[in-house]
């Protein structure tokens, strides 16, 4: 939990986070403070990454500091600021409590603070901020494993390049795997991926709520490793439709007359020409996938109809059904409510979606 007014961008689990001070990276704010409480699995304990720690600096860090402490110990870390930094990037604690207090008074300067945590489970490289702690930067080529805390998707920082071309190496890590569809933002996780060698152009792309840039080359580049492909290169695969079905479709009359049906086979992406359009005016409009038979399925792709028309869809949301008859909603990593995917802001781009946990069934709604 967090309370106070200095709080920033904060998302907090019982196995990992992300949390920082208001307005980060910008100037934090005068006379503000927040109290974070980290709490992890009981049997397990914290280990808090700082990515960032600049509070404008003071005797006795009177003025702006951070202070953390381990009440089932009794032992504190800091007061931390400017002139009284961490002395090492990672605190690994005995606890599974641990408290984080930021308070302010009058500052001039001072970009505040990122912090992120994980447990015992995960010990060997936390990300922290835009970096990695706990080990050298790997050879080009070699497959390494970090731990991204949940929270990555919203911190500071741009990332270049897209799933099939990779990122680069200049991006921000962990924000780069949610975009990927890796790793799911509310819940983090262990991503593997290598340091290749770097590419002429990056090209933006729209995935997992995020926009890449695009960006121009780079010594290296950063690839992530699904580690299911590497057991079972089948789950790259693009699945096969059956048929079609919605809840309606379109049937356009044109100035002269004429009809064309915006039906829902045509909603198949490699479709050229109109797509599959509800019809106008329709509430709670849907379009179902029969697989065929039941299949795992692990993301999908959406983009519009640019025929004539400036068409696509914004927002939505997924059910699934082994039998065509009980139908389950899609509710993600966190499972408290049905997820609401995000989808096209425009009628040319693809935008791609992962499902995190996937999903087995046989039809898709």
């Amino acid at each position: 939990v967090s309370a106070g007014n200095g709080c920033g961008h904060t998302l907090l689990t019982p196995h990992s986070g992300t949390l920082s001070s208001k307005n980060y990276p910008g100037t934090y704010p005068n006379h503000t403070m927040c109290c974070w409480q980290l709490q992890a699995p009981l049997g397990t304990s914290l280990l808090l990454a700082f990515g960032d720690v600049d509070l404008e600096p003071s005797e006795h860090c009177a003025h702006s500091s951070l202070l953390l402490a381990d009440p089932q110990t009794g032992t504190a870390y800091g007061p931390y600021c400017r002139n009284s930094v961490p002395s090492a990037p990672l605190l690994v604690t005995n606890s599974s409590t641990v408290t984080v207090l930021f308070n302010s008074t009058s500052h001039r300067s001072g970009r505040g603070l990122l912090l992120s945590y994980a447990t015992s489970q995960h010990p060997e490289r936390v990300y922290r901020g835009g970096w990695m702690a706990g080990s050298p930067d790997p050879p080009l080529t070699m497959c390494f494993s970090v731990y991204c805390p949940a929270g990555c998707k919203d911190i500071h920082g741009d990332i270049w390049g897209n799933p099939s071309q990779g990122y680069r190496d200049t991006s921000v890590l962990c924000k780069a795997a949610v975009h990927a569809g890796v790793i799911a933002d509310e819940l983090g996780g262990q991503v593997t991926l290598s340091r290749e060698k770097g590419i002429t152009l990056y090209e933006s792309a729209f995935a997992n709520g995020l926009r890449s840039k695009r960006g121009s080359l780079s010594e290296k580049r950063l690839v992530f490793h699904k580690v299911c492909c590497l057991l079972s290169p089948a789950c790259d695969d693009v699945l096969e439709v059956v048929a079609f079905n919605a809840s309606s479709w379109w049937h356009e009359v044109n100035a002269l007359g004429q009809d064309r049906a915006w039906v829902a086979e045509r909603a198949a992406l490699s479709t050229t020409g109109h797509s599959w359009a509800a019809e106008p005016g329709a509430e709670a409009a849907w379009l179902e996938l029969d697989l065929g038979t039941r299949r795992n399925v692990t993301g999908i792709i959406t983009k519009g109809s640019s025929e004539q028309h400036n068409y696509y869809v914004t927002s939505y949301h997924i059910s699934s059904s082994r039998d065509g008859r009980n139908w389950r909603p899609y509710r993600g990593s966190s499972g408290q409510e049905d997820k609401v995917f995000e989808g096209n802001a425009d009628s040319q781009g693809e935008v791609s979606n992962t499902f995190i946990p996937p999903m087995v069934a046989r039809y898709i709604r």
